[in-house]
């Protein structure tokens, strides 16, 4: 498969307008890249596998319902927060990160894209206002410093199958970080959802609110 044919083939069910909103990620990431270099040039040969489906890892995990507020912190430039608010409009996603520049690109793709369930700002996770019902992010720290940072973001009273919490996409061996934080952790593996080689050591990990 080729390109966003990739999409189509594990989330069959898209719209029109969300199949042109994929098909136009790769220009718009291309035209991005070229001032603002957000993504490597060899991931961008990958663009869809690399970036954009292994976004929507987190939709096999927990599916999310209309009116459902999701924060991505440490967004990058707009992983995993934009390929998930095209998949969910009905879901609202506030993008954040540290550098400009990056919100600089995500707020673009956003005009672009006609994202109007998207909001960006240029901050640390830990000072945005309000509560949400997950806090989604792609490889951002350890898991014990980045709960520590969001905790009191976490909305107590939850909507959807998984109890509010953490979404946090990772890799390889997460035994000691896992043990390290002292939380209840559990993993999916994304290479039962996803048969491409690249996914075979990736993961999506759930870490449900907690009072403490």
């Amino acid at each position: 498969m080729k390109g966003s044919e990739i999409i189509y083939h594990y989330f069959p069910e898209l719209t029109e307008k969300q199949i042109q909103q994929f098909d136009n990620l790769k220009s718009l990431y291309d035209d991005w890249n070229s001032q603002i270099n957000v993504i490597s040039r060899k991931d961008m040969d990958e663009f869809y596998t690399h970036h954009v489906l292994h976004s929507l890892g987190i939709a096999k995990v927990n599916p999310f319902n209309a009116g459902a507020e999701i924060m991505d912190i440490g967004t990058g430039g707009g992983f995993p927060g934009i390929p998930l608010a095209i998949l969910f409009p009905e879901a609202k996603f506030h993008l954040v990160d540290s550098i400009g520049k990056k919100i600089k690109v995500v707020e673009g793709v956003k005009t672009s894209l006609g994202l109007t369930n998207v909001t960006a700002t240029n901050t640390r996770g830990e000072k945005v206002k309000g509560t949400f019902d997950f806090i989604v992010s792609r490889a951002v720290g350890r898991l014990a410093n980045l709960h520590n940072l969001v905790k009191l973001k976490i909305k107590p009273d939850h909507t959807h199958k998984l109890a509010n919490g953490m979404l946090l996409l990772k890799g390889g061996d997460l035994s000691e970080e896992i043990e390290e934080s002292e939380l209840f952790v559990q993993e999916f593996l994304l290479s039962k959802s996803f048969k491409e080689p690249f996914m075979e050591t990736k993961k999506v990990i759930y870490i449900p609110y907690t009072e403490k």
